[in-house]
């Protein structure tokens, strides 16, 4: 599932615009790289996301393509905050 889609789907990030224009500026970073929107994304990878002063950690836990807002906390675990 491409990166920018994920952070979507887990409502990490609310627009998938906006994911994608997070990815493009380097404000997300994949296991330490910065990755484009367009990575693959694997269970076990570790995703840092900057927005503004706010810095999560999180690892991704599932990949379900249909998520529910009640589920959508299933698919990753906060690391740090």
């Amino acid at each position: 599932m491409r990166l920018d889609k994920y952070l979507k789907l887990t409502r990490l990030i609310k627009r998938r615009t906006v994911a994608n224009d997070a990815c493009d500026a380097g404000k997300i970073t994949v296991n330490g790289n910065v990755a484009k929107a367009s990575y693959q994304v694997k269970v076990g990878d570790i995703l840092e996301i900057t927005l503004g002063t706010r810095t999560i950690k999180a690892q991704v836990t599932g990949l379900e393509e249909h998520v529910t807002r009640e589920t959508a906390g299933e698919q990753y675990r906060i690391l740090e905050e």
